[in-house]
């Protein structure tokens, strides 16, 4: 049997909610993405172009963790749950990519989102982790029963 990590980000904590859910359905060990310096409410008003998440977005910058306490290497799939930014992951999901060694390492992406959906997160995470096997798992609006969700 695998041994399996749920790393989440969520800023605003309906995305930790279900990587909570996640978490007890797959028996794994949890891990929460952190940023050094916490997104605030305004940070994250997307409409406003001055607003945090817009830079970072607009100039690419990968925010820097809070820690890099993750202990990939114990783990042979990572379930990766994070909020759709920009129709994709958050760049704080690349900041934690280039944080540890994936190579040889299932990762297995899930999300939350408005609307969107994982098309366009999968193929930039693959890009981040070459040497891992990335696949998707799903999307997790809605989703009350997540034992579908851990047979990976």
């Amino acid at each position: 049997m695998s041994k399996k990590l749920v790393a989440y980000f969520s800023a605003s904590g309906v995305t930790a909610e279900k990587a909570r859910a996640l978490v007890e359905a797959a028996g794994a060990d949890v891990y929460e993405i952190k940023p050094e310096t916490p997104y605030t409410p305004a940070d994250l008003k997307w409409t406003n172009p001055l607003a945090r998440c817009n830079r970072e977005w607009l100039k690419k910058v990968k925010p820097a963790l809070a820690d890099t306490n993750a202990n990939i290497a114990d783990y042979d799939t990572i379930f990766l749950v994070f909020p759709i930014w920009y129709y994709t992951a958050p760049l704080i999901i690349k900041s934690f990519l280039s944080a540890y060694d994936f190579s040889g390492k299932k990762i297995v992406l899930f999300a939350t989102s408005g609307g969107s959906d994982l098309k366009k997160a999968l193929p930039h995470i693959k890009a981040e982790v070459p040497a891992a096997e990335v696949v998707e798992g799903g999307m997790l609006n809605g989703v009350v029963n997540f034992d579908e969700f851990i047979n990976f």
